[in-house]
């Protein structure tokens, strides 16, 4: 199993639109891709001082499968244009898991 993990930010104003915008619009659109062993999409939200961190946890069976979705550069970040991010991380982290007691996806 390898996840892909990426990191925005935006305004406490902006917060609940961008998370709105996550949920109804950019996740089902990548679930729209079809891409063989995609196995679903986390979101995380933390409140901060003076902005909202939104961390995405993607899930998929092999790197086969996360070069499908992002292609050979696949650490790069993909974020979808939009008004609300302050600022991301333009680099994803993609880490190997290995299932061990944990019934997940």
């Amino acid at each position: 199993m390898i996840s892909r993990i990426w990191h925005g930010y935006t305004s406490k104003l902006d917060a609940n639109t961008y998370e709105d915008l996550l949920k109804e619009e950019i996740f089902p659109g990548i679930e729209k891709k079809s891409v063989k062993g995609y196995k679903g999409i986390q979101l995380l939200r933390r409140d901060l001082e003076t902005e909202v961190e939104f961390t995405t946890i993607m899930w998929f069976n092999n790197m086969e499968s996360v070069k499908q979705f992002a292609g050979d550069d696949y650490e790069t970040a993909y974020v979808p244009e939009n008004e609300f991010i302050v600022h991301c991380c333009k680099i994803c982290n993609t880490i190997s898991k290995i299932r061990t007691g944990w019934s997940g996806f």
